[in-house]
């Protein structure tokens, strides 16, 4: 039967304990001993579609992540980079939130690899602490404020170094080449957008005039008292680096022609 010969394939490929199980007609469930953090196996369907045979998670394990993960976390920042390139690397398809690969050229020991190790590098992401995923927010705004703004114009990390030699008063980037320089504030948190308004405040005692522009990682996460202390001494908000990056760069570019 060509279900043995796949089979036997998988073993040879994979690990001899692979197994497969009919689950009805072209249908069959693939038992391993690969296992999610929890314990629970890898829930992997091989099934027939038409003339071919495919590989399936049946969006279990995206189920698995949002246990621990909210949803929509899978869908941005380093979490999303991470399964975007994992899907690339091994071939694997998502088809709305369905994890699933087509076996060619009869390559099942070989697809059946890729598709577990996809499986484990995504559930892997269950790993990631939110101060390492917000860690990569700063990374981001760096590389946009690079792409957008030419080196001459910016310095990241800027401190006053005649009122503020040590540095307790930074600015993420300043933006020069005007006469009012642009003070930008990237805001991860409460932590962040609480020290950044002392910042601006101190400027302000300062007469140190600027424009200020605050981006946020995700501004819906920010408390309300926190956001609306920050109001008060930001002249400009953008709710998200990842989907205001056009409106942004617009800003910026109508900003900085005005030399």
């Amino acid at each position: 039967m060509v279900t043995d010969q796949i089979e036997n394939d998988f073993r040879d490929k994979v690990c001899e304990q692979i197994q497969l199980v009919p689950e009805g007609i072209n249908r069959y469930r693939v038992f391993s001993p690969f296992l999610f953090e929890d314990g629970d196996h890898l829930a992997i369907v091989l099934k027939r579609i038409g003339n071919n045979w495919r590989l399936s998670d049946e969006g279990h394990t995206y189920m698995q992540l949002t246990y621990d993960i909210d949803e929509k976390d899978l869908h941005r920042g380093t979490r999303q980079r991470i399964i975007s390139n994992t899907l690339s690397t091994f071939f694997v398809n998502d088809s709305n939130g369905e994890l699933l690969i087509d076996i060619t050229d009869d390559r099942y020991g070989d697809s059946l690899y890729s598709f577990i190790q996809a499986i484990i590098r995504i559930s892997d992401i269950s790993y990631l602490s939110r101060e390492r995923v917000r860690s990569t927010f700063m990374e981001d705004f760096r590389s946009f404020m690079e792409s957008k703004v030419e080196e001459l114009r910016r310095v990241f990390d800027w401190h006053d170094p005649i009122r503020d030699p040590v540095g307790n008063y930074t600015v993420d980037c300043r933006v020069n080449g005007r006469s009012t320089p642009i003070f930008i504030y990237a805001i991860s948190g409460d932590d962040k957008a609480r020290d950044a308004t002392i910042n601006l405040l101190q400027f302000e005692r300062w007469n140190a005039s600027n424009h200020s522009i605050a981006i946020f990682e995700n501004q819906e996460e920010i408390s309300r008292k926190v956001l609306a202390r920050l109001s008060d001494v930001f002249e400009k908000q953008f709710s998200s680096l990842e989907l205001n990056k056009d409106r942004i760069a617009k800003y910026l570019d109508t900003e900085l022609a005005n030399i």
